[in-house]
């Protein structure tokens, strides 16, 4: 079957659209955000407040797993954080 028939849509949903490229593209991004994140909580001052770490873009089936539901859960509760600024500095040095 083609990627983008109807069978495959009612069995994959949004993922057919997602090809190696479009994945990479999105991979990209997600490195960039954090590049520009490290540069900025880097070149902030000492007494600035911290940066919120950049959201992943979404991903094809990330919201249809039910255990990534409950992983979410648990990172709403512990949100991820980034490296503190001392320790990039000290890395990047």
């Amino acid at each position: 079957m083609p990627r983008d028939s109807a069978v495959n849509r009612d069995l994959h949903g949004e993922a057919v659209e997602w090809d190696a490229s479009t994945h990479l593209l999105a991979a990209l991004v997600d490195h960039s955000a954090v590049a520009n994140w490290m540069t900025a909580t880097i070149n902030s001052g000492e007494d600035a407040e911290p940066l919120d770490y950049p959201e992943p873009v979404a991903r094809p089936g990330d919201s249809d797993q039910p255990a990534a539901e409950e992983d979410n859960a648990l990172d709403n509760a512990n949100p991820p954080t980034g490296p503190a600024r001392g320790d990039l500095i000290q890395f990047f040095s």
